[in-house]
């Protein structure tokens, strides 16, 4: 008789099965072990709102971790309980959840926009260009596939982003002419991997059993390849993946510190000058969260505070408006 399937053996199926990332999967494995080995290798089902608050409270206070990294915590532990050992969770609001501290996101001026943006080069300056131009996180300009690319309308088309939602964004004029060269490049490499016996992409489950051979077509291809095909960890099948993300950050972070801006940036930074910049030339808060793909405007509203307007909000000190100056 088969032996019943391991716990994190069916805490993977039920992650997949609902089509989370990779790093989502790794995520909520790690913090699912680090749950039990805390308590001596109980089982999960044998415990409860007691034990998930001891070890989220080991970890903020002994781990002195950050609220979001405890926030994913519970987060596994709550997917856990509930897709995995179908706990209705009765206990879930006993949970002492922590509270977000409030910060302003790191906002570029333009011009310091315009000094990175032309101290990089190559497909990590082109990454940029677009984090900017329209908006978008990392990864989401990464996962774009050259089907998304709609160069008569202008439109990026983020597929599965941030809760797994879809949605258009501008694709700047600006950015046609090098990203039409950069998409000739990438049909050139894809031709040298087809006639390499390779050329196929990863594709959502139920797309690569309902289209079989889209996997190998151009649009499905990604706009930013990677240099190197790559065996995918869960399939165990030689594809060429996009481009990794640390070398996105490795060339803002040189270009950071090329163009003299010592403010604490990074590739997320330009999401946010993107919306910042947005807000100063007059556009609306519900434009500018349709393009962000925010799912509450309450969210698009930080950038009303961190606007490059004098004073934040167009208003002068009295300093400034003081007879005669200051002493």
């Amino acid at each position: 008789m088969d032996e019943p399937p391991r716990l994190l053996d069916r805490l993977r199926a039920a992650i997949r099965t609902r089509h989370y990332s990779r790093r989502t999967e790794e995520a909520y494995l790690g913090w699912t072990k680090r749950f039990i080995l805390f308590h001596r290798k109980r089982h999960p089902a044998a415990m409860g709102a007691e034990e998930v608050n001891a070890f989220l409270s080991h970890l903020a206070v002994d781990d002195n971790v950050s609220a979001s990294t405890q926030v994913q915590a519970m987060s596994a532990l709550i997917f856990l309980y509930r897709h995995v050992l179908e706990d209705p969770l009765p206990w879930l609001d006993d949970i002492v959840r922590a509270a977000r501290p409030r910060k302003l996101p790191v906002v570029l001026t333009r011009e310091e926009v315009r000094a990175l943006l032309a101290a990089m080069t190559g497909t990590p300056g082109l990454v940029a260009a677009i984090l900017y131009g329209g908006g978008l996180r990392l990864l989401e300009a990464l996962r774009l596939r050259i089907k998304d690319v709609d160069f008569p309308a202008r439109l990026l088309i983020v597929r599965e982003g941030k809760g797994t939602k879809d949605r258009r964004t501008m694709l700047p004029d600006s950015l046609q002419q090098s990203l039409r060269a950069h998409i000739e490049g990438v049909r050139r490499l894809h031709r040298k991997d087809l006639a390499a016996g390779r050329g196929a992409v990863w594709l959502p489950d139920a797309l690569e059993r309902k289209y079989v051979s889209a996997a190998r077509e151009f649009g499905w291809q990604y706009l930013f390849p990677a240099s190197r095909t790559a065996i995918d960890p869960r399939s165990g099948v030689e594809r060429r993946h996009h481009l990794d993300e640390s070398a996105v950050q490795r060339a803002v972070k040189d270009a950071l510190r090329q163009a003299g801006i010592d403010k604490h940036a990074g590739c997320h930074s330009l999401r946010h000058s993107f919306a910042t910049h947005l807000l100063e030339d007059g556009y609306d808060i519900r434009t500018i969260q349709e393009l962000l793909g925010h799912a509450d405007v309450r969210t698009t509203m930080i950038y009303t505070h961190v606007l490059q307007r004098a004073g934040g909000r167009g208003v002068r000190s009295p300093l400034d408006t003081m007879p005669g100056g200051p002493a």
